[in-house]
């Protein structure tokens, strides 16, 4: 016979912002790190002889050795098949993990002796799928900078090529997109994503396959705007073609 018990249940009622505070961070900044200045330092990244594998397979090593270099204000591309690690040249150079050996060094500076939060702050990224919220689409795009004005949201927008479209929206800025963006298209998600990186204005940019679910017609716009947006910053774009 099964029995059912009950007891009271109390539940401290938690936002999302209280959960991400209290979250403590895998990699923690080193007592005597210092922050990355971009006014100071070079925009430079480096690979030297880094060795990777995530805790959970640390038998197979996912990044062997690489060495790399890639120079202030160049664009590079790393073109590779799913899983080889492309991905996880953005996880190492964002400080989501440390390298099990080598280092990884941005400005000629290993990240490890730089402040987590001074690091991502100088990257911009535009991922395979966009995250946004129930929102307004002049809220999501202007997650990219909390502190931006609604001019620089139409100057990020215009410059993604997303503010023609958007004025054809009934509610133009204030038209709120849906859960996940279910009234975006794949193009106009990817444009917001660009936006945001333009409204950051990080002097890194990561681009993590933006356009591996787009059509040939939008992947070769949104390659455009990309190619355009990443004119003076130092460009790292991953694609698996």
């Amino acid at each position: 016979m099964l029995t059912l018990l009950f007891c009271p249940l109390f539940i401290r009622p938690l936002t999302l912002a209280s959960l991400v505070q209290d979250t403590k961070a895998t990699v923690q900044d080193s007592v005597d790190a210092v922050a990355y200045d971009p006014l100071v330092q070079k925009a430079s990244i480096s690979f030297s002889d880094v060795d990777f594998s995530y805790p959970a397979s640390e038998t197979r090593n996912i990044i062997n050795g690489m060495s790399f270099e890639i120079e202030e204000g160049k664009t590079v591309a790393f073109v590779g098949t799913s899983g080889c690690g492309k991905s996880t040249i953005l996880r190492l150079l964002y400080r989501f993990y440390d390298p099990a050996g080598g280092a990884v060094k941005i400005g000629g500076k290993d990240v490890k002796d730089m402040t987590g939060s001074s690091v991502r702050a100088s990257i911009a990224v535009v991922p395979q799928d966009t995250v946004l919220f129930n929102d307004t689409i002049g809220y999501n795009i202007g997650y990219g900078d909390l502190d931006c004005t609604f001019e620089d949201v139409q100057e990020a927008a215009k410059k993604a090529k997303i503010h023609d479209a958007i004025m054809t929206f009934q509610d133009g800025y204030d038209t709120v997109v849906g859960e996940r963006g279910l009234k975006l298209s794949g193009g106009e998600k990817q444009r917001v994503a660009i936006a945001r990186a333009i409204l950051k204005k990080a002097p890194i940019l990561f681009c993590d396959e933006p356009t591996s679910s787009l059509d040939s017609g939008t992947e070769a716009d949104i390659m455009s705007n990309l190619k355009e947006v990443g004119k003076n910053t130092t460009t790292v774009i991953i694609a698996h073609r």
